[in-house]
């Protein structure tokens, strides 16, 4: 694999490649990467994965046209052919007002920030196996457990680096592991299944595979011997596993594509109350060993810490250049890069706040409700904010978890339950976006 310097290297050259044959302005996005997977299943190995790849994409513009091309053949010969095609694709684009490199005076100056996101990644796939089997063999042993749909380990390290003609050239590394396991309990037409994982950027920071498994086992007995429930509106409290989804359709409301095109809900909202005053929303990409820790935007584009959603209010969208062109605004850090195509939006280490009070505490007050620790389907409307999901857990009765809950439907629109969302004090930063346990009163759900 290529190093950070001789990445930054391959984007610099295809980007002045265009330049010397005509482009007004290019930048380029050069990502390597390399995996090796091990999965098991029954105590047996089943499958060892490696794979490796490079790609180098190119962006031109003419004037207010554009066009993108990406390629794996790095060769000088297909390069000079790749730079001739999208150059030729450009002048048959359509002209794009605000489309363009980031502004000049914004880019990111010097040394990007050291965020220990790389650790190497050198692993055996003997390792791996056995965390992998470390991790099954441990959710096999809980009592009940009856079937086993494998566990597995991964790791891996990516090199990515952006350059523009404009004057920017940077690229960082990064190294990502992970545990997972998924079990059985149960017999026959009464199985319930469920799973664990984790995921850090570091080995070291890695949960103990055993600890994976035995949280899998645990988690599919507990859904054994699911109840129905009446429809009705009700009390609905979202476990951490679930949580941070809500905040993940917060971020589509309000990235900057969905704003200057006019389909989301919260389109008037900035400046607002959305949540309640218990409710802050911040991103923070400089944190060391993030899941979606970066020292620059893809656009080159240096990133800060910031809120989103102060005590309720709406503070700001999410803005790569060209939405933030069209808005008159300036863009926010946020520019997401993939091989291909124009820069979305996408947040770093996104997490609500913890609020004051324990789980515990917002389930004692619930007479007749439900902890989700599932949600099924994607039935979302980001225009309109309305919201229904297929669920299942835990049925709350008088202060207490009882039962399990299978094939209920939750439903309400966002707008509301943004305003009566109450956060619990548990948060925990497991995954790139996190949020504590989440409390919505009067939610309506569809059971028998």
């Amino acid at each position: 694999m290529l190093t950070i310097d001789q990445a930054c290297e391959r984007a610099a050259d295809i980007v002045a490649r265009a330049r010397a044959a005509g482009a007004d302005a290019a930048d380029a996005v050069f990502a390597a990467d390399r995996s090796l997977s091990v999965s098991v299943r029954m105590g047996a190995l089943e499958d060892v994965e490696r794979s490796e790849s490079a790609e180098l994409g190119l962006r031109v513009f003419l004037g207010q046209r554009s066009a993108s091309v990406s390629t794996s053949d790095m060769s000088s010969q297909a390069l000079g052919t790749l730079v001739e095609r999208v150059l030729a694709m450009a002048k048959e684009a359509p002209d794009d007002p605000w489309a363009g490199l980031a502004p000049q005076d914004r880019l990111l100056r010097g040394s990007p920030p050291l965020l220990d996101l790389d650790d190497g990644a050198e692993v055996s796939p003997e390792t791996l196996k056995a965390r992998a089997l470390a991790a099954e063999d441990a959710a096999r042993a809980v009592p009940g457990v009856t079937n086993s749909e494998g566990g597995s380990a991964g790791a891996s390290r990516s090199v990515m680096a952006i350059a523009t003609s404009h004057g920017f050239a940077g690229g960082y590394a990064q190294t990502a592991h992970g545990v997972s396991a998924s079990v059985l309990a149960g017999n026959g037409a009464e199985m319930e299944r469920d799973h664990a994982h984790h995921s850090a950027r570091h080995a070291a920071a890695l949960q103990a595979p055993d600890a994976i498994g035995q949280i899998a086992g645990e988690r599919a007995i507990a859904r054994l011997n699911p109840v129905r429930i009446s429809s009705g509106a009700m009390p609905i409290v979202f476990d951490r596993r679930v949580s941070s989804g809500l905040l993940s359709h917060l971020l589509g409301a309000i990235a900057g594509a969905a704003v200057t095109r006019k389909t989301s809900f919260l389109l008037d909202a900035l400046g607002t109350q959305i949540f309640s005053k218990a409710v802050t929303i911040r991103d923070d990409p400089h944190r060391p060993r993030g899941l979606r820790s970066r020292p620059f935007d893809g656009e080159g584009l240096p990133v800060l810490a910031l809120k989103l959603v102060d005590q309720g209010m709406l503070e700001t969208w999410l803005l790569e250049s060209a939405s933030a062109r069209q808005l008159g605004l300036e863009p926010t850090g946020h520019a997401s890069r993939g091989i291909g195509g124009a820069p979305g939006v996408s947040p770093s280490n996104l997490y609500m706040q913890a609020g004051s009070t324990p789980p515990e505490t917002l389930i004692a007050e619930i007479e007749h409700g439900v902890l989700v620790t599932e949600l099924i389907g994607q039935g979302v409307n980001g225009v309109t904010g309305d919201y229904s999901r297929g669920a299942a857990g835990f049925l709350i009765e008088k202060g207490e978890i009882t039962r399990s809950v299978s094939e209920i439907t939750i439903a309400s629109n966002l707008k509301e339950m943004f305003l009566t969302l109450t956060p619990a004090n548990d948060l925990e930063f497991r995954y790139g976006i996190n949020a504590p346990t989440l409390r919505i009163d009067g939610m309506t759900v569809a059971g028998d």
